[in-house]
């Protein structure tokens, strides 16, 4: 992609969930290759536009969306406020989620509906709103975050791992689906990250995973990922889990 301030000619990318953390990477990543993005929060306006403020250094344009992705109307709002700012969208990558944790007997359903609602029912809300743009773009892209955890289980996050295992079946079910329409769907299932998490809580299962290279990653080397997998050097990869984790498997 070429930066280019002329949205008629430049990718178009939707981030959710990017005022922080690995989305707001995602976010600025896709910027400095060259695309035109879209940030998204459920309602922290002010750290979703310091994400917007730092990708737009990259000479290109931004746009800040807010909304809560488990209520059915959001998705459709959003995409259609893409579209009428940029005309057209080619890269959506479905961040957004919520990751508590509890022993599997104290979580309530409301806790499971709640997690649930974050991982799983947000990327078929916001997928399936943004499928027309999608197949207009001719390149399109979807690029869903999974998780270490749904590959490997996890005590005291059930929810969790259920949801994101739910991201990676979705992911292959609409590769099969979105083929015929030039959209590629893939995951990228990133592990054992360094992020700010709210009151700096490490997960319970940080304390025993390790990895072979030794060190926790950075959002910056999950994000390079998905500039990847967005790119049009990736068209023939559709339908498969990229994972980001310093080789956990192998430990």
């Amino acid at each position: 992609m070429t930066a280019t301030n002329d949205a008629s000619s430049t990718r178009i990318a939707l981030v959710t969930g990017s005022s922080k953390n690995i989305g707001r990477a995602i976010a600025i990543a896709l910027a400095k290759d060259g695309a035109h993005v879209v940030v998204h929060a459920a309602k922290d306006q002010l750290a979703v536009e310091e994400t917007l403020r730092l990708l737009e250094t990259y000479n290109v344009q931004g746009m800040v969306t807010l909304g809560d992705l488990m209520d059915p109307e959001t998705a459709p709002r959003i995409v259609k406020e893409v579209v009428d700012r940029f005309g057209r969208l080619d890269i959506l990558v479905n961040n957004a989620a919520v990751r508590l944790e509890a022993p599997f007997a104290e979580i309530t359903y409301a806790e499971w509906r709640q997690v649930m609602g974050a991982c799983l029912d947000s990327v078929f809300l916001l997928t399936q709103a943004a499928l027309n743009p999608l197949r207009e773009s001719g390149q399109g892209a979807v690029i869903n975050i999974g998780g270490l955890t749904a590959h490997t289980g996890a005590s005291r996050r059930a929810h969790v791992v259920s949801a994101k295992a739910g991201v990676v079946g979705l992911t292959k079910a609409l590769a099969h689906e979105f083929a015929a329409d030039d959209i590629t769907v893939n995951c990228v299932a990133p592990g054992l990250i360094e992020t700010v998490r709210v009151g700096n809580n490490k997960p319970y299962h940080h304390a025993t995973r390790t990895n072979i290279v030794g060190r926790r990653g950075h959002p910056d080397e999950v994000a390079e990922a998905i500039v990847f997998l967005a790119s049009l050097s990736a068209r023939y990869i559709t339908g498969q889990t990229l994972h980001v984790n310093g080789g956990a498997y192998l430990a």
